[in-house]
């Protein structure tokens, strides 16, 4: 049991959510106000993607994030700020029957140096790192993050100061994150997220979370969440087992059935779960405490 926990609130995420919900957020006002929302709801992380603001699409433009940021950082909120840096990984397959040549609509590959060319820009003090390559729900969509990849942008990463939160989907994305650590390219110490009930990652039951926790290192620190409907019964699941809380319009767009929510609201419902059992949420200044942050600004 985890009786001492903070949330992350992930804001906007990269998928079509904002089809379906005008509470995501999409331009980087919008997207920065969410951010200080959230933290004003008790979040004391802020998960940041960037949209495209004329079309809502997912974006890695870098003038994008320092729009947000800065914003965030103007309005003198304290809020720990975790840039995704998992953009530029997409392979789209021409089809079955026919993989090559790609589908340039839905290709996005990019180098190392290019996919976190903002986080050593901005400098937040967290960023992510999706540690492993998988199928992602879409027929001939691949998500993807070679060892050599994910050892050049680890490098990158540590090499700013910055810590990376380790995206963990499967348990081989976990097996890889000791390899990273143990080849000194993550530092002490380690944080990660388990993702859960992501088509075809990890399921969301219980006996798939339990082997994920049960293979963490001692000493790493964990948040975990999962998607959809699931993602408030992750608010008591993780810290029953051990972790820290994320919730935000990313991954879940309604507070109950048939009610949108925003992001303010779902880390005040989280607060409220974690409330009744008698779980403290930590600030912004003792998170950085425990997980050895820079605060940059």
């Amino acid at each position: 049991m985890n009786w001492k926990t903070f949330i992350t609130c992930a804001v906007t995420g990269s998928g079509q959510s904002h089809t379906k919900s005008d509470r995501v957020p999409v331009t980087p006002q919008e997207i920065a106000d969410a951010c200080i929302e959230a933290a004003k709801a008790g979040a004391a992380v802020a998960h940041v993607h960037v949209r495209d603001p004329e079309t809502g699409a997912p974006s890695r433009d870098p003038a994008l994030y320092r729009e947000v940021v800065a914003r965030v950082r103007e309005s003198e909120t304290d809020v720990v700020l975790n840039l995704t840096a998992g953009m530029g990984g997409d392979i789209v397959l021409g089809s079955a029957e026919a993989p090559l040549p790609l589908n340039e609509d839905g290709t996005d590959l990019i180098g190392a140096s290019e996919r976190v060319a903002h986080v050593e820009e901005l400098l937040p003090e967290i960023c992510t790192l999706d540690c492993g390559t998988m199928n992602f729900a879409e027929a001939d969509y691949v998500m993807t993050n070679t060892p050599g990849t994910l050892r050049a942008m680890a490098k990158r990463i540590q090499d700013a100061g910055v810590k990376p939160e380790i995206e963990v989907f499967d348990l081989g994305h976990l097996w890889m994150a000791r390899t990273l650590v143990e080849e000194g390219l993550i530092d002490d110490p380690v944080l990660l997220q388990l993702c859960m009930g992501i088509p075809y990652g990890a399921p969301a039951d219980t006996n798939s979370l339990m082997a994920l926790v049960n293979s963490v290192p001692a000493g790493w620190q964990y948040s975990m969440f999962s998607i959809g409907r699931m993602q408030l019964p992750y608010v008591a699941q993780a810290v029953l087992n051990g972790g820290n809380v994320r919730v935000g319009l990313e991954d879940n767009i309604w507070l109950d059935k048939g009610v949108p929510a925003s992001n303010g609201d779902l880390v005040e419902r989280a607060e409220t779960i974690l409330s009744a059992m008698n779980v403290k949420l930590m600030t912004p200044a003792e998170v950085r405490e425990s997980l050895n942050l820079k605060k940059r600004w």
